[in-house]
């Protein structure tokens, strides 16, 4: 029958717990020595331990403490040894005690009672400093001077009660041969340089505490942007890292790509790159979900469009110095201050050398990804990511001009700002193309018109309001229709009843409107309150549009500047305006051309 297993004694994991917490900080590290428990009867009832000149620590053996409590002890221990209170070239003559050689034999001494106070003074009052343990009593108030002067100054006034110590010593000096094999105080020197250093890995975000590992540099990355960024600080606080090497082969992931549903950023752990391009790399995916580049596309191509916001994204974070572009991105300085948009009409012409393009997710791949990728931990619901991201970059960009982190490029400002506020509707931009574009009659007083005369002056005839002839000929515009039977006809009565109310409201009576299907019809100046009503929907094949444009562009009585809008549900011919102009499609649709014009979707 097997004997059961003896049980833990608590008291003494909390010693051993006690040490490995001081032997794990990096100051106590370089120390040599161990840890023993004294033997009985060697430690009376008040003392914890004591160190010797070897740098072994001896703990009371039925002293009971928490953890904390000995790791504060055997810490001041250990500083004895760094301060180099164990050297005896530190030590005056009349700091040790000569009469103990018959105790303790020649290879260590005793320091004699003032000594002894002030060297502990000036180990719990380095102690208060660290994060290392708790004192078993509470601390007094530590004078300024060193141990040599407080030794001095005890030596002919005494100890004072508040620090006074027991006569038995806490460590013990040894001999000069002892001393010059074990060099104490330059291994404490290491320690504190060692110290420092991982004090400034903290702080720039490597290591979460001085015991930690060294994070990855992804996360060392994403961990700067928080402490150091303000501009992406608060973004950087709400994004996950998913670094699995399993996931980004399964989809193809070269380096990094994002998903705004799930505010996460998937990176390849197998690529090989510094924290600075890795800043790069967690600030270019961070900015496509801010920017929320996946739901922007639309009616365009989704690889020609990440790669329009590539261009984008890039040129900005190279303008700002953030991180360091690694080596293929897509960068042209010939596009700076161009919007996503516009890049897209640009590059969405050569469509076989763009194929060759690559995005951080790889060639011929987007890495805005559409849906989140399953792995384990995914989230299983999302936030409101139009409020979190709107927030997240309004904020950061406050905190980053009052901090005074340099300026910001033009296109991301005005992107952020445009993200706090919501977007206008549709008729609201039309009607605002219609303020641009279809000037209001100014009228102006005229006695060919009198007006009403005041009872208080009947005899005094005074100026009516009029408008010239000539100013409602040039307040006018052009509409070509798209009458054909694929077109919504409730969404067409609802766009052409916008029309009217903003013509009225310009003071435009009459418009230009030319119906198209198979062929154009012109039906000459309309009053703008009639339009909806002689809107037929006539059924036929597909749309010709231009020439119903040709026209207009060519009437007599039609104003050279006159603007021209095109109603159409995009299922027509390319079209080619050689004026002001502007389209009103339905939500969804695409034009099968590159628009010169502002384009409105109605919904």
């Amino acid at each position: 029958m097997r004997g059961k297993k003896p049980k833990a004694d608590p008291w003494r994991e909390a010693v051993h717990k006690g040490w490995e917490q001081v032997r794990s900080h990096p100051l106590f590290q370089p120390l040599r020595g161990y840890l023993y428990a004294a033997q009985d009867g060697e430690l009376p009832v008040d003392r914890w331990a004591y160190i010797a000149p070897g740098g072994t620590v001896y703990h009371h053996p039925q002293r009971r403490a928490e953890a904390d409590e000995w790791a504060w002890v055997f810490a001041h221990c250990l500083l004895h040894a760094g301060f180099g209170h164990l050297d005896p070239g530190t030590a005056e003559p009349e700091d040790l005690d000569r009469e103990d050689v018959r105790r303790w034999g020649e290879s260590r001494r005793s320091p004699r009672h003032a000594y002894l106070a002030a060297c502990c003074l000036a180990a719990d009052r380095f102690l208060s400093t660290l994060k290392v343990g708790r004192p078993p009593a509470p601390l007094p108030e530590f004078p300024s001077e060193d141990e040599r002067t407080l030794a001095r100054l005890w030596g002919r006034s005494g100890v004072p009660a508040a620090f006074y110590v027991p006569a038995l010593p806490d460590f013990f000096v040894g001999t000069p041969e002892v001393a010059k094999n074990l060099d104490h105080q330059r291994a404490f020197a290491i320690g504190i340089s060692a110290a420092a250093t991982r004090a400034v890995e903290v702080a720039g975000g490597a290591r979460g505490t001085l015991r930690d590992t060294v994070k990855k540099p992804w996360e060392v990355a994403l961990g700067w942007f928080v402490s150091s960024y303000p501009l992406l600080g608060a973004l950087a606080a709400g994004m996950t890292i998913v670094a699995d090497a399993d996931l980004a082969r399964g989809w193809d992931i070269s380096v990094a790509a994002v998903n705004a549903q799930a505010a996460e950023i998937y990176v390849n752990p197998l690529i090989s790159m510094g924290t600075e391009e890795w800043r790069f790399v967690l600030a270019h995916e961070m900015l496509h979900a801010a920017l929320r580049h996946g739901e922007r596309a639309g009616w365009r191509e989704p690889y020609l469009w990440n790669v329009a916001c590539d261009y984008v994204v890039n040129g900005w974070l190279v303008e700002m110095g953030v991180g360091e572009m690694p080596e293929g991105l897509l960068h042209d300085p010939s596009l700076r201050g161009l919007s996503c948009e516009a890049v897209y009409d640009r590059i969405a012409g050569d469509l076989r050398r763009l194929r060759k393009l690559s995005t951080l997710r790889g060639r011929g791949r987007g890495d805005v990804l559409g849906a989140p990728l399953p792995h384990p931990g995914a989230p299983g619901r999302y936030v409101d990511l139009d409020e979190y991201y709107r927030n997240a970059l309004a904020s950061g960009l406050v905190y980053h001009h009052s901090s005074g982190r340099g300026t910001v490029p033009a296109g991301l400002e005005q992107e952020i700002r445009a993200l706090d506020h919501p977007p206008l509707p549709w008729d609201a931009a039309l009607a605002r193309w219609f303020e641009e574009h279809v000037p209001a009659v100014e009228r102006r007083r005229s006695y060919s018109r009198a007006s009403r005369r005041q009872s208080a002056t009947p005899e005094i005839p005074r100026a009516g309001w009029v408008r010239p002839e000539e100013l409602v000929r040039q307040s006018t515009f052009g509409v070509v229709l798209d009458t054909s039977g694929s077109m919504d006809v409730r969404l067409l009565g609802k766009a052409l009843g916008a029309i009217a109310s903003y013509a009225v409201a310009r003071d435009v009576p009459r418009a230009r409107v030319v119906f198209c299907d198979a062929a154009a019809y012109d039906a000459g100046y309309i009053p703008v309150e009639e339009i909806a009503g002689r809107v037929r929907v006539r059924g036929r094949g597909g749309t010709a549009l231009q020439p119903g444009v040709d026209l207009l562009e060519r009437a007599d009585d039609f104003p050279q500047d006159g603007p021209i809008l095109v109603i159409t549900d995009g299922y027509c011919d390319v079209v080619r305006i050689r004026r002001e102009h502007a389209f009103l499609i339905p939500a969804g649709a695409s034009l099968p051309f590159r628009p010169r014009g502002p384009v409105f979707r109605m919904t």
